[in-house]
């Protein structure tokens, strides 16, 4: 939230944690919400919000998947990155239900037109990822492409 706030951009951020939300609070709007357990926070009547820009790290809540993709204005950026099959050998996360399967990010967002995507290892700390940028294109434009598809 720091940097993009230091870029200029308007910040709208979620957490559970009473504490993250009152640090983060210095850079933009902030919703306290377990978006687990709890309807959707980012709604305008039945719609989510859409967003220019949309940041995952570090987390895995597969039934937020179209939610997120809906949440994208047309041209609207997502990256998601976080912990893949294989980082249970490596540390934790190591429940499968917080390990992406391969390529699945690729097929949760397949409706978006994918930039660049990673799935493998890294080091420093050691930890197994996939990585995903990808683009909500508007409701006239052609079918997205062959997603291009890089190592780590």
């Amino acid at each position: 939230m720091k940097l993009f706030h230091a870029l200029g951009h308007s910040i709208t951020g979620v957490d559970q944690s009473p504490e993250a939300v009152s640090v983060a609070r210095q850079w933009g709007e902030v919703i306290l919400a377990d978006i687990e357990n709890a309807p959707w926070p980012l709604l305008k009547g039945a719609n989510p919000r859409k967003f220019d820009g949309i940041i995952v790290t570090n987390y895995l809540w597969r039934p937020l998947f179209p939610v997120i993709a809906d949440s994208l204005a047309p041209g609207g950026v997502l990256i998601y990155e976080t912990f893949a099959r294989g980082n249970e050998t490596v540390g934790k996360p190591s429940r499968t239900d917080f390990l992406l399967e391969p390529a699945e990010l690729l097929r949760a967002f397949a409706a978006l037109k994918v930039i660049a995507f990673e799935d493998g290892f890294l080091e420093a700390p050691a930890r197994f990822v996939q990585r995903l940028v990808a683009v909500a294109q508007p409701a006239t434009a052609s079918p997205a492409h062959a997603p291009a598809r890089f190592p780590l």
